[in-house]
């Protein structure tokens, strides 16, 4: 159970009373700095039992806190610490706990951009100077994939606290279509990553469509003029539910089966394509999965990367869809059948 904020002002208050070695502390003394300490920081005037206090001393001396507090009783009369230069305040972590946090903070520190997480990390890093100089320092054991020199990075704090903050902007963009920038208002609303790249869902005004703009093609971001839009916000919750990727388009969900030969099917079976994916059948062959996603260039993509290991067996028009790329992609290599027999 976590300690609640009286239990550590009162843990707190007996651990100043017993490191002043100028005084002799009994029980009743520690109560009544406890009960002053709870009036001043939360305005509890109904003062503190002398078995609270009791029990404090207790938990304090055990390893349940981590305390393990050397709280010893002179003359069966007063408390004070055997270890003169014991206090709460002063326990280092544990090898345990170091190696917990420093894996956190690199973990974090996978998400460039966000100056939050580089602030964790500069205080775990002096808690690690302090606490463990003389130790040697581990390699991190955990690696996500990332691109550190992702244009755009530097937007995301702004964009993070325009969303939290409920701001709306001033947003200068160009697209890979479009031949020159152009500015217009714009009411962020969530920050999408998808391999690597991110990008921001929101919205023109009232009326406008959501926008899904790739934070790579934003060239500037100033204040905006207009009231935050809110009531539009929840619009983005399952924005991308019924897709692969980010491309969203204003279609219908469309069944896709799909046969992936034995060889990869382990692969679709522990990661899958999406989270609609079901297995149909299974056989010596492979297995025939379905997936209930909205048409798209990522799906495409997806299923290109697997080559000849993967078929789409429906619907008709995605299978055209990629047998004409395929074909496309062996043209690119001029590549005859007879050739090919020798691979």
């Amino acid at each position: 159970m976590p300690v609640n904020r009286n239990a550590l002002i009162r843990y707190k208050t007996i651990d100043k009373c017993l490191r002043n070695r100028y005084r002799k502390w009994t029980l009743d003394d520690l109560i009544e700095e406890c009960s002053e300490a709870l009036f001043e920081y939360e305005g509890i005037d109904k003062g503190v039992s002398r078995r609270t206090i009791q029990l404090d001393i207790q938990q304090m001396r055990s390893d349940k806190l981590g305390y393990n507090a050397p709280i010893i009783v002179e003359e069966k009369k007063y408390y004070t610490y055997e270890d003169p230069e014991y206090s709460i305040t002063n326990i280092p972590l544990t090898d345990k706990d170091l190696g917990r946090l420093s894996e956190v903070v690199h973990i974090l520190k996978q998400f460039k951009g966000f100056s939050h997480f580089s602030e964790v990390d500069s205080m775990v890093q002096k808690l690690e100077d302090k606490v463990y100089a003389a130790q040697n320092q581990t390699e991190p054991v955990i690696d996500f994939e990332k691109n550190d020199n992702l244009k755009g990075l530097d937007l995301l704090d702004r964009l993070y606290e325009s969303i939290i903050k409920k701001e709306s902007l001033e947003i200068t963009y160009q697209s890979f279509k479009a031949k020159k920038p152009g500015t217009f208002p714009f009411h962020p609303f969530l920050l999408k990553e998808y391999r690597n790249r991110w990008f921001l869902l929101g919205t023109r005004d009232e009326t406008s469509p959501i926008l899904n703009l790739a934070v790579d093609r934003i060239q500037k971001i100033d204040e905006g003029k207009f009231p935050y839009l809110v009531e539009r916000k929840h619009e983005v919750k399952d924005f991308f539910k019924d897709v692969i990727g980010v491309t969203v388009d204003n279609v219908r969900p469309m069944d896709v089966k799909l046969h992936i030969d034995k060889s990869n099917a382990p692969y679709i079976i522990t990661k899958p394509l999406h989270t609609s994916q079901k297995i149909i059948s299974q056989d010596n062959t492979g297995i025939v999965v379905e997936i209930k996603v909205k048409p798209n260039f990522e799906l495409e993509r997806e299923i290109l990367g697997f080559g000849e290991n993967i078929k789409v067996l429906q619907p008709e028009r995605l299978k055209k869809r990629i047998a004409y790329r395929l074909e496309k992609a062996r043209d690119v290599y001029n590549v005859t059948e007879e050739k090919t027999d020798n691979l």
